[in-house]
């Protein structure tokens, strides 16, 4: 991190802390203003905007110093595979690389600057209970040294709670989308017919790896939220199907959410992209109550699931990235209609994922203005 970032904008003035203001947001209790924060940005846009070129301004914290928005933590375990597999770059070609990731899956991305594309995943690590049996004793060894936290050298990172001005977050990890990630989405549908014995022992590694991180956790910090990571639905809904969810995945959630709930942790995201509704009754009855970032075009007005679920839902995110790329009359107008679920409160309203380069810098220095001047 650079030492040297000049903000460019005025921290939002209020009378509340950033942590103070965060809780009573999530809370639908009154606020002096909106929690400002923003999601982040292409890795292109670090190469392509002329306000970050010029001011060294290179990755997503930069950025956020660099706008000066509402500062936001989070603390986490290792909780899924340790030792990583070695990074491996089998092949270079045109604007790719094949590579083998941390992961052990065999991948086609693209070289550096060349675009925030999703990987295309050509061969997982875990095809067959034997792979798994290999892997879950070399990589998910709940014993391994490097899973014993150091708590003194996080607290010294850290505020004390007392002094603490910021909200601060224990991450919950990822109960299936990671698993996704290392059996690639063909190899998770596949295994969930296949493999369900295999699968259901992965979930449970994975649940255990998550309650170990949080019991060493836990005791030591006055945590404001739990976050996580749960990519497993896109714009036609989850990959997964409904009766897996509710029936391997959910129980999981509910034991996270008794660690949680005993230290007086209620607020809990998941980011996960895509069309959630499917899977949205069985994120709340599993104790996860706010989507993060909420993609619009995929699944629905912010608006809509805060009305029918109303003050059980917590959103964080939901403005149209396309709208931002439309110009300042889109912007304000998708501002509007964000209004009144700013006021209600349980909505913290940034970008709906990373913002693209098609945004122009003006267009979104117009948004960050009208922000302000509407939620600040």
């Amino acid at each position: 991190m650079k030492a040297d970032i000049i903000p460019i904008r005025e921290k939002w003035k209020g009378t509340m802390t950033g942590r103070e203001r965060f809780n009573a947001q999530m809370h639908y209790r009154s606020v002096d203003r909106c929690f400002n924060m923003e999601f982040g940005y292409w890795d292109d846009n670090f190469i392509q905007w002329d306000i970050f070129k010029e001011n060294g301004i290179s990755n997503n914290s930069e950025a956020d110093i660099f706008f000066s928005f509402d500062r936001i933590e989070t603390i986490k375990g290792e909780n899924f595979i340790y030792p990583p597999f070695e990074k491996k770059v089998i092949q270079t070609r045109d604007n790719i690389q094949i590579i083998i990731n941390e992961e052990g899956v065999l991948a086609e991305v693209p070289l550096e600057g060349k675009g925030n594309s999703i990987p295309h995943y050509i061969k997982p690590s875990i095809v067959t209970p034997d792979d798994w049996k290999r892997v879950k004793e070399e990589r998910f060894n709940i014993h391994h040294p490097e899973r014993k936290l150091n708590i003194e050298k996080i607290k010294s990172n850290i505020p004390g709670d007392e002094e603490r001005d910021f909200p601060l977050g224990i991450d919950c990890g990822s109960m299936i989308g990671k698993i996704r990630d290392i059996l690639t989405f063909e190899g998770l549908a596949y295994a969930i017919y296949d493999y369900p014995q295999m699968l259901e022992d992965m979930v449970e590694t994975v649940c255990s790896l998550i309650e170990y991180s949080l019991e060493q956790l836990l005791p030591h910090f006055e945590f404001d939220f739990a976050s996580g990571w749960e990519d497993i639905c896109f714009k036609n809904g989850p990959i997964v199907t409904l009766d897996f969810f509710k029936n391997v995945v959910m129980p999981r959630y509910k034991r996270i959410n008794e660690k949680l709930k005993a230290h007086n942790i209620d607020i809990w995201y998941t980011d996960c992209d895509g069309d959630v509704r499917p899977l949205l009754p069985y994120f709340l009855e599993g104790g996860i109550n706010c989507l993060f970032p909420f993609e619009v075009n995929s699944c629905t007005h912010p608006g809509q699931l805060l009305d029918q679920y109303e003050g059980r839902l917590r959103i964080m995110g939901g403005v149209d990235k396309m709208c931002l790329g439309e110009g300042p009359c889109a912007i304000k107008a998708y501002l509007e209609s964000l209004e009144k679920y700013v006021a209600r409160g349980g909505f913290i309203p940034f970008c709906d994922h990373r913002c693209p380069p098609n945004v122009k810098t003006e267009d979104y220095l117009y948004y960050l203005d009208l922000k302000q001047k509407m939620f600040g």
